[in-house]
């Protein structure tokens, strides 16, 4: 009995221990779930405030997005500007710096259509082959006044000569690229066909007319402008003249080109159509001919465009001049005219043909010639005095 006690005191003496131990367990399980409640809660709480921060400030800045002005409309692209043929109709300008080559090549070039799909008034060029200034030009501005739109003026002149007209002149800026000019020599053509290349550059020149710084208009521009561009042949003077001065100055080495049947004489001073003038400036069969073979005593320009007109534009070709020039004192030069020889009966003699009749779209008519020279600066005063009444300048 005693030993059975003695086993049993062990464990009796160890249970309020035990006890105890329990205790502790628990309070601590009860503390960490407390510690994590707390936690839980104050975690929630903070997440629900951070929220609302987020909201707050979302709202916050909404209004002030809300003020801002809304972004413009987009404005419609202007209407694009309609070019055309608008650059293509701009004349070129004068002062340019094309080779000869490079020009003839520009000038020739021609449109196969012949109907313009644009509204053309047809222009008149003049074209001044000048050995420097026009002194006759005073003159010349009262046949031009008031003529804008209906004319173009060029000059070619030798290259010593550089200084420019008044801005308020017709001829101010007209000097087109020019080289030397000898009397006689086939330079003088290369300059007219430089003068008739620059002046198809601009389309609505439909008629050329070439004049001297010594030559004057024998009618008012209205005229002038009716008789060329109505005018249903072109006017390059053209006929064959046996002799030394004719034939005589044909050689063999243009042949079989230009034979000398071929040959054909007349004065420089023409006047052509835009057809013929595209002609010239692209002619690399019989002006090259003239170049290598027309030389010292030919005087290319009284045969080249004789002989061409002849050989290709016959039927068309009045075979005449319209400027009138005195050769009856002989000799390789015309008369000149000087102040005291400009009276009304001489001009008004010149108007009516000097008693020439001739030919003008198929009618006989007395008006045979527009222009006139040679007239040296000293007849220019005269000239001025007798224009508004004898050539009725306006």
């Amino acid at each position: 009995m005693k030993s059975q006690q003695n086993q049993n005191l062990p464990t009796s003496m160890f249970k309020p221990f035990y006890s105890h131990l329990q205790f502790t367990n628990a309070l601590s399980c009860i503390i960490i779930f407390g510690c994590g409640l707390t936690l839980g809660i104050v975690l929630t709480f903070h997440l629900q405030n951070l929220s609302f921060n987020l909201d707050f400030t979302r709202l916050d800045f909404s209004p002030t997005q809300s003020l801002q002005p809304p972004p413009p409309a987009p404005q419609p692209a202007p209407p694009a500007i309609r070019v055309g043929l608008a650059e293509y109709l701009k004349p070129a300008p004068v002062t340019h710096d094309m080779e000869d080559d490079e020009l003839l090549w520009r000038a020739s070039m021609s449109p196969r259509i012949r109907e313009y799909p644009f509204e053309r008034t047809p222009k008149v060029a003049f074209l001044f082959l000048a050995k420097g200034p026009v002194p006759l030009a005073p003159l010349w501005e009262k046949f031009f006044k008031g003529q804008e739109g209906l004319y173009s003026v060029y000059v070619h002149s030798n290259p010593p000569w550089n200084e420019t007209e008044p801005e308020d002149s017709v001829f101010h800026g007209r000097r087109i690229p020019s080289k030397g000019v000898s009397w006689g020599n086939v330079n003088m053509i290369e300059a007219e066909r430089r003068l008739l290349a620059n002046a198809l550059l601009d389309v609505a020149n439909e008629r050329f007319v070439l004049v001297s710084e010594t030559c004057i208009p024998l009618f008012n521009f209205s005229t002038v402008y009716s008789y060329l561009v109505n005018s249903t042949q072109t006017f390059v003077q053209s006929y064959d003249l046996p002799g030394p001065v004719g034939r005589g100055r044909y050689s063999s080495g243009m042949f079989p080109h230009i034979k000398i049947h071929h040959w054909r004489k007349g004065a420089q001073w023409f006047e052509m159509d835009r057809r013929l003038a595209i002609e010239v400036v692209s002619d690399r069969t019989y002006f090259p001919l003239f170049q290598r073979h027309c030389r010292h005593n030919c005087y290319a320009d009284e045969h080249y465009l004789p002989t061409l007109v002849n050989m290709k534009f016959g039927a068309s070709n009045s075979n005449r001049t319209l400027t009138w020039v005195d050769w009856s004192k002989g000799g390789p030069h015309p008369n000149r005219f000087v102040r005291n020889e400009i009276t009304v009966e001489f001009l008004e003699r010149l108007r009516d043909g000097n008693g020439m009749r001739c030919e003008y779209n198929g009618k006989a008519t007395s008006v045979c010639y527009l222009f006139a020279r040679k007239f040296l600066p000293s007849s220019l005063d005269r000239l001025l005095r007798f224009a508004p009444k004898v050539m009725h300048f306006n």
